[in-house]
């Protein structure tokens, strides 16, 4: 349907006449004459007819009129969308309570003028492909990674490393210590259901396990962090590993306990990653931001040899 025909029908029909609707337009009378008429012999039915006040609709150019306001309000919304500067920014933080949302929570808090899509996609590989076909503008993930190359049009900047935290119930052995070591966590089982192998989180704690000698389990399925925690907070032999800046919630009668792990400091290291060529204006302003808010690289903390430069 000819959009052009249809923003000169609703016109014709606020202004109340073709004359004053071509006014509106900037456009000759019988240009809106000739663009009705097409209309209607699309449509196959008549929307006006001649009145001494000008043109009145017809009882299908009434069925018609909020279609064709639906249709404007559709193809403005879909203009929008792609139009630079116009359109949210859309960025994948994985999940609600990690690092990545605290970072786009304090962006928003010092952009509010900007407007963002927060997503939440676990796969670095579907995150990836969103960033290629334009369907997102940034994500965060680990870069590095053996066998998971960034395809040449995608970019990437480091931008956190988050420092790990050993957590434990009461009853723990360390469960009262200040800080722990690398060194002190080796022959205790940390518990980890949620690794998946394969992935870039993977063969971070692969590389963690194989350089310092830990025992880290991802055994049993995954049932969410609220059974991890109850497990954790009911089990002395187990702990588990949490990033310093997740924000999770548990009972006060669990008395879970965030260790910092240091000796060296094992950290995980978060980069943003968006297509070279994008064009969205906010993703310039949230690069700078990052750059100026992130922090990593700090002296005494370790990242598995793949991410080191990056």
């Amino acid at each position: 349907m000819d959009l052009q025909a249809v923003r000169t029908f609703v016109a014709a029909t606020e202004a109340g006449g073709f004359q004053r609707a071509a006014a509106d337009l900037a456009v000759t009378q019988q240009a809106v004459s000739k663009r009705i008429a097409a209309l209607e012999q699309a449509l196959g039915v008549r929307l006006f007819t001649r009145a001494p006040r000008g043109a009145e609709l017809t009882i299908d150019g009434r069925a018609f009129l909020p279609h064709a306001r639906e249709l404007l309000r559709a193809a403005e919304r879909a203009s929008a969308s792609v139009r630079p500067g116009s359109r949210p920014l859309r960025v994948d933080v994985i999940a609600s309570r990690t690092a990545q949302s605290s970072l786009m929570r304090a962006f928003h808090r010092a952009h509010p003028g900007i407007a963002l899509d927060v997503m939440m996609l676990v796969s670095m590989d579907t995150a990836v492909a969103a960033l290629r076909t334009g369907e997102l503008d940034a994500t965060f993930r680990a870069v590095g990674a053996p066998g998971r190359p960034l395809p040449d049009d995608i970019a990437s900047a480091r931008v956190l490393d988050e420092p790990l935290q050993l957590l434990t119930g009461p009853a723990h052995t360390l469960a009262d210590a200040p800080s722990v070591t690398l060194a002190d966590l080796v022959g205790h089982r940390i518990w980890m259901p949620g690794i998946a192998p394969g992935t870039e989180w993977g063969a971070y704690y692969d590389d963690l396990v194989a350089e310092f000698a830990l025992t880290i389990e991802a055994t049993g399925p995954n049932f969410g962090s609220d059974v991890l925690l109850d497990t954790i907070a009911d089990t002395p032999a187990l702990a588990t590993f949490m990033g310093e800046h997740s924000r999770l919630i548990w009972p006060r009668t669990h008395d879970l306990r965030r260790i910092p792990v240091t000796g060296p400091a094992p950290v995980y290291p978060h980069s943003l990653l968006w297509r070279r060529d994008n064009p969205h204006p906010a993703l310039a302003t949230l690069r700078t931001y990052l750059a100026t808010a992130g922090e990593w690289g700090a002296a005494g903390s370790w990242v598995p040899g793949w991410a080191v430069g990056q």
